[in-house]
This record gives structure tokens, sequence and C-alpha cells, in this order.
């Protein structure tokens, strides 16, 4: 009778060591799951620079940035065509929208970034780029955006790093409308063509020498 009670005691045991570790494994899988998904924060950043192509060739470039797409907002019709903006009739900007892991860099660093990457005070055009589709400007998805938008032209302002007053726009996203396929990469598909050789290159290059230590490959 004792045999078996302490038979029957140590099947217990050893069930209870099997549901336990069980259990314990459930555990610490649910809590490798929650840990994935806290290390990654996705944002959305949707600014205006002046050619698209430019400013998409230099957020590839920031660690933390997880995908680029160049398009149009700002303007009033729906699903305008690249050549109906560069009209610059349609109120459309040149606009790269950026998806960015808010744990690794900030909107704040991502403005600071886009102010490096243009002239902010150029009224409606950049260089040679002329027309209010080359604008620059911030559109702010939620209010926070808005107060570190305001915070930043005030910033660059007082800085006074350019010797003209900042004129960059501040205006709420309303609607992000894709570029065309061909956009897509493509100073890094295009770098021999004149264009992205004499103008994009040697913006790119000063800012990777501005940003080196948060470039994706130092």
């Amino acid at each position: 009778m004792n045999k078996a009670i302490s038979l029957l005691i140590c099947m217990g045991a050893f069930i209870s060591c099997g549901v336990s570790q069980s259990k314990k494994k459930e555990v610490e899988q649910s809590k490798k799951k929650m840990e994935m998904k806290t290390e990654i924060k996705l944002d959305t950043a949707t600014l205006g620079a002046g050619c698209f192509w430019c400013v998409e060739a230099a957020f590839m470039q920031l660690n933390g940035v997880d995908s680029v797409k160049s398009g149009y907002s700002g303007g009033t019709i729906k699903n305008p065509s690249y050549k109906e903006v560069c009209t610059g009739r349609t109120g459309h900007a040149e606009v790269v929208q950026i998806v960015f892991d808010s744990n690794k860099i900030s909107f704040a660093e991502i403005l600071e970034a886009f102010f490096e990457v243009h002239d902010p005070t150029q009224l409606n055009r950049q260089g040679n780029d002329v027309g209010t589709q080359y604008r620059s400007v911030i559109f702010y998805h939620n209010n926070e955006q808005k107060d570190i938008a305001e915070k930043a032209v005030q910033a660059a302002n007082e800085s006074h790093v350019w010797k003209q007053p900042v004129v960059t726009e501040i205006a709420k996203f309303e609607h992000f409308y894709p570029a065309e396929d061909y956009h897509d990469n493509y100073y890094n598909l295009n770098t021999d063509q004149p264009y992205c050789s004499l103008v994009i290159t040697p913006k790119l290059d000063k800012f990777k020498k501005k940003f080196h230590d948060q470039l994706k490959n130092k």
C-alpha cells in the first residue's frame, strides 16, 4: 500500500513538473513575442523638400528608417500623375513618405535630416527646380508631430545657418498618393543620369558626412 501511494505521488509530481515546464515555456515564448513587438515602433513622416529623388536617396541611408516612398501630397485632385504635378497646377508637392522605427530614430531627428537635405529658405523652389510642387513642407500626422515641427522650424530660424528666414510650410496631412513605380529608388538605379550625378550626388555626399554615425552602413 505504501509503495503504491509512493508511486502515485511520484507520478503526480512528474506530471505536475511536466505541466509546470510546459507552462513556463509558454510564458517565455509569449514574453519573447511581446518583446519583439515593443522593439519595433513604426511611425510615419510625410515631407516635401524639392525633388523627391534626392530626398528619398538621403533618407534611405538612415538607421531606423524602414521604408521611403516617393509621392504627392497637399493638392486638390485625386491620384495625380507626375506629369500633372509638374505643371504646378494641382497644388501637390513632391514628397516622400517615411516609415521609421521611433525607438531607433525620433521624428525630431527625422526633421534634422530634413533641414539638412534641402534649403528651407527657398520659396517654391529648390535650385533650378521651380514651382509649388518643390516647396518645403512638413505634413504632420498628429498634434505631437505638429508641435515638434513648429519647434524645429523655430530652432532652424534661430540657428542662423541660413541668411534668409525659413519658409517651410507646416500643414495637416490629408492624403498621400504614391508616385509611379519608376520613381522608386530612382537615384540608386540611375546614378549616371546627369541630374543624379550633378545635383543629387553632391547633396548626398554632404548628407552622409553630416549623419555618418546614423547611417545604416557606416
